[in-house]
């Protein structure tokens, strides 16, 4: 067996898959003050309830949210910072740019937060812009150093020297001499962590490193020995936020790469969904009680961006780039004062939720347009385990939009939904188009408990063909963890003219990060024969600012290749290129291992007749309602095909078919819908 568990705000939602049997899946509440807590919950349930042998798991996937909600909440550890003689306050100095430029009374925009001045050393020591030691490591100056932070109480440091990335000795030997005086703390040095030029991002990507260290390797540490005491021996693996598992030992050295690793699992589920159907190019679209999260996936590797943000701070660790905004099914409907309708990014939230929910909600979300325009079932509603109140919906949009603008309660609730689909198909473009893609080379995977409902209306929006609903979209995180592979990425800097690289030294350079990756993998217990190894290179323009990650190979003409291939890119990023000068900037090396286990069959089922619930009306456009036929999913038989208008219902989803387009049960069991030609 494999098991995947995926911790969310509200639910932690589990699956096991098992060779040759269905796949179970499990919803448990989340107990947010310790998430090991749910995580056991939800094993010991699906263990009990289905008869299963703890001694057959033989795989155990985690997403966790334990380092982002140390970030969010401000519950990380008591930071230090050691920073070369003259550089402490780069944290605190950040960048020239300000997000609100009129305002009269600017905020600080740097995450000073992580370690104040007074939780702050410098160190006297120098390293040049070339490598070389200006300046030996005066270790005088770092015991005062240290012990100012000790007498601060501080659980981790963060080192970053000047130039470290190029030459890491004096933050190795800093490293070294710390631990032989305070072997408990924690220390996270920037020449592992990024090393990599720009010397904000550099210490603020440590900085959080340090901050988030000691609570999730105390978190991974109770998992691991709540696993352990329901004698269940499989290695505990975790999400990054690269879309690769690692080993729960090696994800805690550097556990700035699990941030936003719950979206980044949605994505690889959605990957591997596509790639059973034969399709590589998708947008994935998950949409859930309070926002849509949007990705892109070409020729079935998801897009990376090596820059995310997290609480609005930049955090330079690799991440698969999904476009997060507020839209969801608990976004609130309301009129600005030019007297147009707007959707979110307040949201009704758990609780009170929205108004039909009946927990005193007064605001119009987009459940209850959802309910009012008959695309929800009020009896059926996330199996039956929440009843919806009609009327409660009727009311909350009649009061806050129809009468407002004076329409009625079906136009404004169809008006929700219009805005809703809007803002969420701008998002998508966000994905595809700003960076070259065209969406109509694409199929859509709608994922997440609100995801089904919206699809069609997206995939018209942008003239996407095909939308694909998995099995079971509440849950698709989970599953994309048991999906994902086990992946380790090294990087280093390498600031040279492309047209001045020796083919040897970019060689050499590439194979040492290959030795390290290999090192991590074999620590894994994976084969070496199984692994793919990759190689990129961050490539800019000479006197360009920001760069790209371009794929490239060892031949004898990589580096010709390489500058074709950046051009290339450039042009389909930026929509210009040119002619001039490139320089390499970073190198990098991925090692990838696949996991060959896959997901279930669909058993045979009756007839299609015998998946019929019954017949409600729904409204599309505000000219007519239509009379549709609904259909219970879990007995749809396999290879049979439904036209549309039609509502196809499952516990945790609605999918809503509209004319003009059909939908086909797969033989692994996804809804494959398409447009009528």
């Amino acid at each position: 067996m494999e098991i995947g568990v995926d911790t969310g705000g509200t639910f932690t939602d589990v699956i096991c898959r098992r060779e040759n049997h269905e796949d179970i899946v499990l919803k448990v509440p989340s107990t947010p003050d310790d998430p090991s807590i749910s995580v056991f919950n939800g094993v010991q349930q699906l263990l009990l309830h289905h008869g299963l042998n703890s001694s057959d798991i033989e795989r155990f996937v985690h997403g966790t949210t334990v380092a982002t909600n140390a970030v969010l909440e401000r519950q990380g550890a008591k930071t230090g910072l050691l920073a070369t003689a003259g550089f402490a306050d780069v944290l605190e100095i950040g960048r020239q740019m300000r997000t609100n430029i009129y305002e009269l009374q600017l905020e600080p925009e740097a995450p000073v937060f992580l370690s104040p001045g007074a939780r702050r050393a410098e160190v006297i020591e120098r390293i040049s812009s070339s490598g070389e030691v200006l300046c030996q490591l005066d270790e005088e100056s770092l015991r005062n150093g240290i012990k100012k932070l000790i007498d601060q109480k501080v659980e981790s440091v963060a080192i970053c020297f000047l130039f470290s990335f190029l030459n890491p000795v004096h933050e190795l030997r800093a490293r070294e001499f710390i631990q032989t005086l305070y072997p408990d703390l924690f220390i996270s040095i920037s020449s592992e962590v990024d090393p990599a030029f720009r010397e904000y991002e550099r210490t603020v990507a440590t900085a959080f490193d340090a901050y988030t260290k000691p609570v999730l390797s105390k978190y991974l540490e109770r998992l691991q020995l709540s696993l352990e005491q329901a004698d269940i021996d499989a290695t505990l693996q975790v999400m990054q936020s690269r879309g690769g598992i690692s080993s729960a030992r090696i994800a805690t050295k550097k556990p700035v790469r699990l941030f936003l690793s719950g979206p980044a699992a949605g994505v690889m589920g959605g990957s591997h969904t596509g790639k059973s159907l034969g399709n590589k190019n998708l947008i994935t679209v998950d949409i859930g009680g309070t926002s849509c999260d949007i990705a892109l996936i070409s020729e079935g590797r998801p897009l990376v961006r090596p820059e995310g943000k997290i609480d609005g701070y930049p955090v330079r660790t690799p991440m698969v780039d999904v476009n997060a905004i507020g839209s969801g099914g608990g976004s609130i409907a309301w009129i600005d004062d030019a007297g147009g309708l707007r959707v979110g990014p307040r949201s009704a939230g758990a609780e009170p939720g929205p108004a039909c929910y009946g927990r005193g909600g007064k605001h119009a979300t987009v459940t209850d347009a959802s309910v009012v325009l008959g695309y929800l079932n009020p009896e059926y509603f996330a199996a039956g385990s929440v009843r919806l109140d009609p009327i409660l919906a009727e009311q909350a949009i009649a009061e806050t939009i129809a009468e407002p603008l004076s329409i009625n309660i079906r136009e404004a609730a169809l008006g929700i939904h219009r805005v809703v689909n809007a803002q969420m198909a701008e998002g998508m473009r966000l994905v595809s188009i700003k960076q070259g893609y065209d969406p109509r080379e694409f199929s859509l995977i709608a994922l997440g408990g609100a995801g089904p409902l919206h699809a069609i209306p997206l995939a018209d929006e942008l003239s996407v063909g095909k939308v694909i609903i998995p099995r079971h979209p509440g849950v698709l995180s989970a599953e994309g963890l048991l999906s994902a592979p086990t992946e380790h990425e090294a990087s280093c800097a390498f600031p040279h003219d492309l047209d001045m690289v020796e083919i040897k030294n970019l060689r050499q350079e590439l194979k040492k990060l290959e030795d390290q990756c290999m090192s991590l993998m074999q620590e894994e217990g994976i084969d070496i024969a199984d692994v793919r190894i990759m190689y990129s290179v961050d490539t800019c323009y000479v006197g360009q600012s920001h760069y790209l990650e371009i794929e490239t190979g060892l031949g004898e003409n990589c580096i010709s290749e390489l500058y074709s291939d950046f051009i290339e890119h450039h042009e389909r990023v930026f929509g210009y290129s040119t002619k001039s000068p490139a320089r390499i900037v970073n190198l990098r090396t991925i090692c990838r291992a696949e996991h060959s286990m896959s997901g279930s069959q669909v058993t045979e089922t009756g007839s299609l007749d015998h998946s019929i619930k019954g017949k409600r009306p729904i409204m599309i456009d505000p000219d007519h309602d239509l009379e549709v036929t609904t259909f219970e999913r879990s007995l749809l038989p396999p290879g049979s095909t439904i036209k549309g208008p039609a509502v196809v219902e499952q516990p945790d989803t609605t999918t809503i078919i509209h004319p003009n387009w059909s939908a086909t049960v797969a033989k692994s069991g996804e809804l494959v819908l398409q447009r009528s030609k």
